[in-house]
């Protein structure tokens, strides 16, 4: 049978596009849930109406996005069950104890909250109505937090057994699973990328309603605040990725020696700009390096030793028996740029609209007035600018909010892919894994359904973000501005059924 057309191969494919594309809302749920929140704190502390125009606004596409991201799991979850079952059976007892925790206390805890906060505006007090949100956004970094730790177990398996009589890996110490530092690098490197996705894409919706002249006040305050959270998580996502990487050069040094096309162990280690090699040779035929950068990203010496993929080879062979133990270098090379460049292009958009911006350089001066719409003019201290670079300022911000979801997206795939041949590194091959009673035709026809649904809903949650970002900020009515003092409410209408809010 052809290897691309394999039920293992295409097995993959499948977890691959359905996880990928869940992983697209998983970032923007995590940091809409808590800039929502903050711009709702604001309000409740200033009472000024353009913070809570702006919760209102955020917390509409916080909402559809957390509704695709939900339906979205939950499909990603039937894999383990229609083409991981091997995998399920061996590792059940250890990894879904992590995933019991996300589902019993955080996704319930996220739940129970969203629903009050959503159908609660007029018949909470505002300051419950508020930790109401927050509860909502600490219930998804927790989400996070369980799963991440599934995952940082199949990057490094810690806390566990095997039992040979039943054939499968058992749960010893559920702690240390929760605790080791591969799970908390990977939490603080996913988290702070997650408001990096998040800085972004309000940095980008903020930036076309101010090219148009709408609701300045509102996205004024939100081209700020996106603009700092760029900044600082931008900078926050380096810090954690190196640490992020010295714990996987000591765990995974296959996959961070393919990471940088380092073929041949050296000291000091090169980190590589750009290579382009024969895989099946073993070796670059073109490479442009920084001289002992390598050495100091992975152990804090720019003259350590790096072992390179031909020496992980053999050690793992000579551990684990005859094989191939490198994962597929083009894929693991290129996505760890990918995902550097697209992240680095974010903070850099970041800092440059921080620093445009703090004289109220391309926001029209009208807005001192306290005017919402105004004509089409920028000023620079008091002198027109050029109307085709104020353009295209707007243009790239509107663009670039995308950037960060590709190096998120790019950073698991690396993540995953760099594991290869392991589906459990050093305990579980993927090859071992898949479901043995799953036809070719069978994956085929599930994967295409998926495939098919996602786009469905690919479209659906386009047009739905679409329609209510060109909407903006709602007006805000009497209600709005008076929530209850007690709850339950206490206006004239208080005993009307709950409805929802937006």
């Amino acid at each position: 049978m052809d290897l691309a057309l394999a039920p293992e191969t295409l097995a993959r494919w499948q977890f691959g596009i359905t996880t990928v594309y869940h992983f697209l809302f998983v970032p923007l749920t995590i940091s809409l849930a808590a800039l929502t929140a903050g711009l709702e704190t604001a309000w409740v502390r200033t009472q000024k109406e353009k913070y809570l125009r702006a919760t209102k606004f955020w917390g509409k596409l916080f909402l559809i996005n957390i509704a695709m991201g939900v339906v979205t799991g939950i499909v990603q979850e039937f894999q383990f069950g229609m083409n991981w079952s091997d995998y399920s059976r061996f590792v059940g007892d250890v990894f879904g104890a992590p995933l019991a925790f996300e589902a019993l206390i955080a996704f319930f805890f996220e739940s129970t909250f969203i629903g009050l906060w959503i159908f609660g505006w007029d018949k909470l007090p505002k300051k419950i109505h508020l930790a109401c949100i927050w509860m909502v956004s600490i219930g998804t970094v927790l989400s996070a937090y369980f799963i991440l730790a599934a995952n940082s177990w199949m990057q490094h398996p810690v806390g566990y057994r095997i039992n040979e009589e039943r054939g499968r890996a058992e749960l010893t110490d559920f702690w240390r699973v929760l605790t080791q530092d591969t799970a908390l690098t990977q939490f603080f490197h996913t988290i702070t990328a997650a408001f990096l996705v998040g800085g972004a894409f309000m940095v980008g919706i903020a930036a076309f309603h101010l090219a148009r002249r709408k609701h300045v006040t509102v996205m004024r305050t939100s081209l700020r605040l996106g603009l700092i959270t760029v900044v600082i998580a931008g900078m926050l996502t380096a810090v954690s990725g190196d640490l992020l990487g010295k714990v996987m050069f000591k765990q995974q040094p296959m996959k961070m020696a393919a990471a940088e096309a380092l073929w041949d162990g050296e000291a000091p280690a090169p980190f590589s700009i750009f290579a382009y090699g024969d895989v099946d040779a073993g070796h670059n035929k073109v490479a442009v390096e920084i001289p002992g950068l390598l050495s100091f990203l992975a152990n804090d010496d720019f003259s350590s030793y790096v072992p390179g993929i031909n020496d992980v080879n053999k050690a793992e062979q000579e551990k684990f028996g005859p094989g191939d133990y490198r994962p597929n270098i083009p894929v693991a090379y290129w996505g760890f740029r990918w995902m550097i460049g697209f992240g680095m292009a974010s903070f850099s958009l970041g800092m440059l609209g921080l620093w445009l911006t703090r004289k109220k350089f391309m926001l029209p001066p009208a807005l001192r007035t306290g005017e919402d719409e105004v004509p089409n003019l920028v000023l620079f201290k008091n002198k027109p600018l050029s109307a085709k670079f104020t353009k295209w300022y707007w243009i790239v911000s509107l663009w670039t909010m995308g950037f960060p979801l590709i190096a998120s997206s790019w950073g698991w795939i690396f993540t995953e892919m760099g594991r290869q041949p392991w589906v459990v590194y050093g305990v579980l091959r993927t090859s071992d894994a898949v479901s043995p009673g799953v036809s070719q035709g069978e994956v085929i026809a599930s994967m295409t359904v998926f495939t098919l649904l996602y786009a469905i809903l690919a479209v659906i949650e386009v047009k739905l973000l679409v329609k209510y970002v060109k909407a903006g900020p709602p007006e805000l009515t009497e209600a709005d501005l008076n929530p209850p003092t007690k709850i339950g409410g206490d206006h004239a209408d208080a005993d009307r059924p709950m409805a929802f809010s937006y």
